[in-house]
């Protein structure tokens, strides 16, 4: 009997001859099903991520909103009429000119 080659080493030649022309199709399919598999999870990842921060960034807006509302009330009582009336002559003793000095300028 001669010896030509393993058994074992003939088997792994003709496996790589068979996955490199016959199977050549399937093992690029099979990359591609890996690369879009990943694909998937990365953009399915981002997009949980950026709704996440789409929900940070609504609940600082209703945040700043109820500041800015509290703003406006605050200014509308610092300049009510009454107050600042009240202010003036308490504060920096002003009062009323009387009519006959008052003065009326027209514009044209």
């Amino acid at each position: 009997m001669s010896q030509s080659t393993p058994p074992q080493s003939s088997l792994t030649k003709m496996i790589g001859l068979d996955f490199l022309g016959v199977g050549r199709l399937h093992a690029i399919l099979l990359i591609f099903i890996f690369i879009s598999a990943i694909g998937v999870v990365l953009a399915t990842h981002n997009t949980r991520q950026m709704a996440v921060q789409r929900e940070n960034l609504l609940l600082e807006k209703d945040i700043l909103d109820g500041e800015w509302r509290n703003l406006i009330l605050e200014e509308s009582a610092l300049a009510e009429h009454s107050r600042v009336q009240s202010r003036s002559v308490e504060e920096l003793n002003m009062e009323r000119p009387a009519p006959d000095k008052e003065v009326i300028i027209k514009l044209r």
